[in-house]
């Protein structure tokens, strides 16, 4: 996981897409998706492709 590798917390990514903790634990648990936007927010934060996040591809760039 991104998040994970780079020493980020929950609180750290939530508070960069301006959502809840609780909304963003719940995307990392599978209980919600993000909408478009914010799958481009958390892309460019984590400097990914946003079929890396997907699960499309195996390499992040």
């Amino acid at each position: 996981m991104e998040r994970n590798r780079l020493g980020l917390k929950q609180s750290d990514v939530a508070a960069y897409l301006g959502i809840e903790v609780r909304s963003y634990q719940y995307y990392e648990a599978g209980r919600r998706r993000p909408d478009y936007e914010g799958l481009v927010a958390l892309a460019d934060y984590f400097d990914v492709t946003t079929d890396y996040l997907l699960g499309r591809a195996d390499t992040q760039k």
